[in-house]
């Protein structure tokens, strides 16, 4: 493919997996991590590199603009030693050069590497940290997940067949392995494994494995069997949490934040309780029968919707990590979160096939009819939405915080007070996909390319085009992020009958005429700076109390531009951070930082000199995962005002 259609290709999308544009004036670090995640990502046949093109610095009808490559000889040499020096296996790139708007670009096309090649690494840094993905528009470290993927392909086994240490047969369920029996039979009465002994069942399960002559449970085995005391010992976080928020948005009371049951049993019996907690508190709808007699209830959300997305949840979260199955029942939503990022793509749901994460335990949920083995949960529960005359599900995979996410909005979708809300935009002419798009910014609080998607069945570029379009008329916001652009409401969508009262008292726009950017307030006509007749200090008190010096002798002073209320030593310690401190000693900071109030990304960025991506990426995504930081608005991890705290 020629730059220039690469570049043509760059502007129109917001982000693009296979193309990645840099300015390049020689290879960076960054560059050879893009390499190495292209010949690492499993299906994406590779991927190109577009050098001496940046984002455009004053606001343009695109987004990438031509700065050129002054050496493109030298960065193709530099490129090629590179590739074959510093990975753990030589890459061959593909480089050629092309002038695009008079300027001279160079194009490098890599190549996937062979599945038993990967991972691809740098050998100075060694595995997990020294190898990358391509996630999205962005390279992603890979995690023990990733690793495991890749080895998976070379026939190593699974993590769910692992043995756990110091677990034995007696910590299996007698209660559970009947459960399965009972279930098994009712699916295929002549299995030839019901007539087998427990143990030889087990084996044939891969729940059991011989070692030293001894039986030992496999983590398959004791999630699917496991008793309440082994998997507290074993397992403490694998719990099913369902919590209940009274609002929209996530602890709106700090007094009353939710109700929660937390549910920790053998995985049949934990996804009968589970589907039984979460049924019984969905809103109810009446009907009448056919011949209007008789009235029925049903639940606003088929129950086949939620056992489906429950069973997901369960079968493909990552027992790596040490965290609960979430279901969270706000006023207007659920939300299903479980731990670990999808293994396929996003965009690819509902397409046949399935990769599931943990093979074993999804063989068994297939046996028994808990689970396909085709890909075809997410288009079933799509397809039960429409059908219902719901707004359909959307699937958001966080490789950043290793979390997959189901939400189902439970109003009807475009009933009476949605048509009444989307009249006041009646001059915009918006189409049904554009009105489907706005109804979910409305109630989840954010949208993005691939949401846009699953709401409309558009592609990509269509559905790019629909967000910028809507972002035009002012009714949505976009906003750069490091895995995609996402798009918030304005307050015009969220209060549009407020915006048209300002407008009609203004005379026709706000403040008389002339418009106001949206967000900065203005100073209403006639007051002063400060009301007169107050002094600036109440006479009387002096400035310290005598007798107190002004800061107490020994102590560091603090160091220049950072907040008076940091304590002396946590602002010794920030300044003392230079460019290669070790993770950990900057992390320690971020945490006790955190302590003290909320912290946003661009905050820390600032205070620790540091690049807002690689502050998230190297510091605050690992402590994420290690549950020593938590999200101040969880249920959206993408939020513009997402801050971080320390978990007390």
């Amino acid at each position: 493919m020629r730059c220039s259609e690469l570049f043509d290709q760059l502007n129109e999308l917001d982000e693009h997996p296979r193309i990645e544009a840099k300015t390049a004036h020689e290879v960076s670090t960054s560059v050879m991590e893009t390499i190495c995640a292209y010949a690492n990502e499993p299906g994406l046949s590779g991927g190109f590199l577009l050098l001496g093109i940046h984002e455009c610095e004053e606001p343009r009808d695109r987004k990438y603009c031509v700065v050129g490559i002054d050496n493109p000889d030298k960065i193709q040499r530099d490129i090629a030693e590179q590739c074959a020096s510093r990975f753990n296996r030589v890459v061959r790139p593909e480089c050629f050069v092309e002038t695009v708007e008079g300027k001279a670009v160079v194009g490098i096309f890599v190549p996937e590497a062979q599945a038993g090649d990967k991972p691809i690494f740098f050998k100075k840094v060694g595995l997990p940290k020294g190898a990358f993905r391509r996630i999205g528009s962005t390279n992603q470290q890979c995690t023990d997940d990733d690793l495991q993927e890749m080895y998976q392909e070379g026939r190593i086994r699974p993590y769910d067949e692992t043995i756990v240490a110091d677990a034995m047969l007696d910590d299996l369920d007698g209660d559970a392995i009947a459960e399965y029996r009972r279930i098994r039979t009712g699916v295929d009465p002549d299995a030839e494994e019901l007539r087998w002994s427990d143990a030889e069942l087990l084996e044939s399960l891969h729940c059991v494995k011989m070692r030293e002559n001894t039986l030992r449970p496999t983590v398959a085995g004791l999630i699917l069997f496991g008793s309440k005391k082994a998997l507290r010992k074993f397992f403490p976080m694998m719990r099913l949490d369902y919590l209940r928020v009274p609002g929209r948005n996530w602890v709106e009371d700090p007094d009353h934040p939710f109700e929660a049951i937390e549910m920790r049993e053998p995985l049949f019996h934990l996804l009968s309780r589970g589907l039984a907690a979460i049924m019984d508190d969905i809103p109810r709808a009446f009907t009448f029968t056919s011949d209007g007699l008789m009235r029925q209830e049903e639940p606003r959300i088929p129950p086949r919707v939620i056992r489906e997305a429950l069973v997901n949840a369960l079968m493909h979260r990552s027992y790596l990590i040490h965290s609960p199955v979430q279901v969270i029942r706000y006023a207007n939503r659920l939300e299903i979160r479980n731990p670990g990022h999808s293994l396929k793509p996003v965009e690819s749901l509902g397409e046949p096939g399935s990769k599931p994460r943990n093979p074993t335990i999804a063989g068994v949920l297939h046996e028994t009819k808990f689970a396909e083995s085709k890909g075809s949960g997410i288009r079933v529960m799509r397809q039960l939405m429409k059908s219902a005359r719901l707004s359909p599900p959307t699937f958001e995979s966080e490789r950043e915080q290793d979390l997959f996410t189901a939400t189902f909005l439970m109003h009807h979708f475009l009933d009476q007070q949605d048509l009444q809300w989307l009249e006041h935009f009646k001059d915009a002419n918006l189409s049904a996909d554009e009105a489907r798009i706005l109804i979910h910014a409305r109630e989840i609080g954010s949208v993005n390319n691939a949401i846009c998607r699953d709401y409309t069945g558009l592609d990509t570029l269509t559905a790019s085009g629909t967000l910028r379009r809507l972002r035009d008329l002012g009714l949505l916001v976009q906003h750069s992020h490091a895995s995609a652009t996402y798009y918030t409401p304005t307050r015009r969508l969220l209060h549009p009958g407020e915006e048209e009262k300002k407008t009609v008292e203004g005379g026709g726009a706000i403040g008389g005429g002339h418009p106001v950017s949206e967000g900065l307030p203005t100073m209403p006509e006639g007051l002063p700076t400060m009301p007169e007749g107050l002094p600036t200090m109440p006479e009387g008190l002096p400035t310290m109390p005598e007798g107190l010096p002004t800061m107490p002798e020994g102590l560091p002073t603090m160091p220049e531009g950072l907040p008076a209320y940091l304590p002396a030593k946590l602002a010794e310690a920030i300044r003392n951070l230079g460019q290669r401190s070790p993770p950990g000693q900057v992390q320690q900071v971020i945490t006790e930082l955190c302590s003290i109030r909320a912290y946003t990304a661009d905050e820390l960025a600032v205070l620790l000199r540091r690049n807002k991506k690689w502050v998230f990426r190297s510091y605050l995504s690992p402590l994420l995962r290690a549950g020593t930081l938590e999200y101040t608005i969880p249920e959206n991890p993408r939020h513009p005002m997402q801050a971080y705290r320390t978990k007390m």
